[in-house]
């Protein structure tokens, strides 16, 4: 008898046949309640919703439309890229207009014999210029050729550090003899704004010398003085009879060499200057200058100088020089410092 009784109260526990029945009713039931509470929060939707689920629905019907632009995106892309081949097989590329240069005899040197003359700052500026010049040269449909002498000292040392790739440099000749040592006296020719001679055109077969010195005018007239004592021609390039400009009449080293290439391109100083000259510097038609005010007429430049300019040219709408104005036209201004 208890044998019996403890089995039949034991059984009960073990099996729970009631408790397995009532689970799909249960779940059922709470499908029902959350179906109801759902509906209930559904019922007060917000505009913000109602604008989301407009979006929504827009975007669905529009799939296709989306998918079509995507096709017509590629065909046109496809189109561009055979455009493109096209136009390089018939020479329109830079690489193949490279090999249509006609080079030219005449040698543009940038004199480097001032390296102890300038703080590390003003090296690194004369080494970005140097970059430039040899850009340009490069990509030039008249290349000159290109000389840098004196090299050493603190520009070759940063060279080294920041541009390792220099001593793969092509077209050009790089030395560390002085100019004198190099070229023959009566070829040479210093561009400096101190001489009296107005350069008229260019002679291929002399080699026109361009101070390498950023020295925010700390040396005036050293070039030119330099140019006097080693007994050769010096000049100026005619800026003044072509161009009035509303700031500094002053011109980086890359300037001037980028203004001698476009010479050498068009054969016409205005387009030359026009071409290079950035924007920043507010140059002018001179002739137009000569409508203006007498005030404007006290602001002609009467030369350049390419010792005491930052290296920012053509195709740099972003340079961070800003113009002093209302300066004397005896009052220096250094340059800013470039952040490239």
């Amino acid at each position: 008898m208890e044998t019996t009784n403890m089995s039949s109260e034991v059984l009960p526990a073990s099996i729970e046949p009631p408790n397995v029945e009532g689970k799909p009713g249960a779940s059922d039931s709470e499908e029902e309640r959350q179906k109801q509470r759902v509906d209930a929060e559904a019922q007060p939707i917000s505009k913000r919703q109602l604008k989301k689920l407009m979006k929504q629905r827009l975007w669905e019907e529009q799939r296709e439309q989306r998918k079509e632009k995507r096709k017509e995106k590629r065909k046109r892309k496809k189109l561009e890229r055979r455009c493109q081949l096209e136009s390089n097989s018939d020479g329109n590329d830079r690489k193949r207009i490279r090999r249509h240069v006609a080079p030219s005899n005449l040698r543009l040197i940038i004199d480097c014999s001032f390296d102890d003359l300038m703080v590390l700052k003003d090296i690194k500026k004369l080494h970005k210029q140097i970059q430039r010049c040899y850009a340009e040269n490069r990509r030039a449909s008249h290349p000159v050729q290109f000389y840098l002498t004196s090299h050493g000292g603190q520009l070759k040392k940063n060279m080294d550090e920041n541009d390792q790739g220099w001593v793969n440099w092509k077209d050009i000749h790089i030395k560390s003899e002085h100019y004198s040592e190099l070229i023959k006296k009566e070829d040479l020719v210093y561009l400096t704004s101190d001489s009296p001679n107005v350069l008229k055109d260019l002679d291929e077969s002399k080699a026109y010398v361009i101070g390498g010195l950023v020295d925010h005018n700390h040396h005036k007239g050293l070039t030119f003085k330099q140019a006097s004592s080693y007994g050769i021609k010096h000049a100026q390039l005619p800026l003044a009879e072509f161009v009035k400009m509303n700031s500094r009449k002053v011109l980086a080293v890359n300037h001037v060499f980028e203004i001698i290439l476009e010479f050498l391109e068009t054969g016409d100083w205005q387009e030359a200057f026009f071409t290079i000259l950035p924007p920043r510097k507010g140059a002018v038609p001179a002739h137009k200058a000569c409508e203006s005010s007498p005030q404007d007429h006290q602001a002609l430049p009467g030369g350049w100088d390419s010792a005491i300019e930052g290296e920012h040219g053509r195709d740099d709408p972003g340079s961070p020089h800003k113009e002093q104005q209302g300066q004397q036209s005896s009052s220096v201004s250094a340059v800013s410092p470039d952040p490239q």
